[in-house]
């Protein structure tokens, strides 16, 4: 299972404990070096039901600077997944994908249902 994590992102540090704790086993990914590809978040999309802000950083600088809330309702599904899949500091994170579920951000009921 790979984790698409920000090394100097404490929630990030708050799941990987809460993974290790539990024993689960996963890869590391740097999201800012290697961002989940088109067809991950594809997927990732379909657990939130289409639902594409929940796939964005919205507490991000590069969110804000690039004025992604004003931009999203106008944008299609491909627009906003080749954006995400091209800079990873717009996805939230940690990013997760588990077979046909996954999960984003870090909030330890979700985390425990899936894990």
């Amino acid at each position: 299972m790979k984790v698409y994590e920000y090394p100097k992102c404490s929630t990030c540090v708050k799941a990987l404990k809460f993974l290790d704790r539990k024993k689960v086993g996963y890869d590391r990914v740097d999201i800012t070096v290697n961002p989940p590809s088109k067809a991950e978040l594809k997927k990732m999309l379909k657990v939130y039901e289409g639902d594409l802000k929940r796939l964005f950083n919205t507490s991000g600088v590069q969110y804000r600077e690039l004025k992604i809330a004003d931009r999203l309702k106008g944008m299609s599904e491909d627009e906003a997944l080749d954006l995400l899949a091209g800079n990873g500091r717009l996805v939230k994170r940690p990013f997760v994908l588990t077979g046909a579920s996954g999960v984003v951000g870090f909030k330890e009921d979700e985390w425990k249902r899936l894990f």
